[in-house]
C-alpha cells in the first residue's frame, strides 16, 4: 500500500492536536481535534511519542539533504494542498515528522486524494512520522486516518465515516 513517500522509509501520516491552543472539541462537530499553532501540534504530539527540535520545514530540508528526509517539500509550494505552513521535528529515533498546518481542509483532503496519498488528520492539521514507533504511538491520540483508496476496508471494532471530500472516509484503524 503507498501511503506517502515517507512510507518509502516507513512511515504513514498520522494528524494530530496539541493541548496549547488546541481541543479535542470543534464547533463544527466534526469530533476532530484542531490546532491553532505548530508549537500546540508540536506539543500534542510529544503526549504520544518524542518530537524534539522543531523547525521550519525549509530550514529542516536545508539541514538534511538526502538524510531523514520528510514528508512535503514539494507540496508545501504547491497552492492545491492549501498548506499555510510546514514544520519537522525528529521522533526518539531520529526519524523525521512533519507538522503541517492546513486550515483549508477540504483543499487538503482533495490533493491527498488526487494524489492517493494515506493520512490521519484532525480538523486543520496533519502529522506525518516515518518511523513505526512514532506511527503506533500516534494511533493512540485521537486522530483519524484519512483515505481515499476505494479497496480499503476497516476491520470490525473500528470506526468508519465520510471525510470532507466525496469517496474519502475516515477511521480510527491505522494499516500497518
Amino acid at each position: 500500500m503507498r501511503m506517502t513517500r515517507a512510507l518509502a522509509i516507513g512511515a504513514g501520516m498520522v494528524a494530530l492536536a496539541a493541548t496549547a491552543g488546541c481541543g479535542d472539541s470543534d464547533s463544527a462537530g466534526s469530533g476532530l481535534p484542531e490546532a491553532k499553532d505548530v508549537a500546540s501540534i508540536a506539543s500534542y504530539v510529544s503526549k504520544y511519542t518524542s518530537c524534539t527540535g522543531v523547525m521550519s520545514g525549509d530550514n529542516y530540508d536545508s539541514a538534511h539533504v538526502g538524510e531523514n528526509e520528510s514528508w512535503g517539500t514539494e507540496e508545501a509550494k504547491d497552492p492545491s494542498w492549501g498548506i499555510k505552513e510546514r514544520a519537522v521535528c525528529k521522533d526518539a529515533s531520529g526519524a523525521a515528522i512533519t507538522l503541517l498546518i492546513t486550515p483549508d481542509m477540504r483543499k487538503f483532503q482533495s490533493a491527498v486524494k488526487k494524489s492517493n496519498e494515506k493520512l490521519l488528520i484532525g480538523q486543520d492539521f496533519a502529522v506525518i512520522p516515518v518511523g513505526q514507533d512514532a506511527i503506533r504511538d500516534l494511533t493512540k491520540s485521537h486522530l483519524k486516518f484519512l483515505t481515499c483508496d476505494p479497496d480499503f476496508s476497516v476491520p470490525s471494532g473500528y470506526t468508519k465515516h465520510s471525510a470532507l471530500v466525496n469517496g474519502c472516509v475516515l477511521t480510527n484503524y491505522v494499516p500497518e
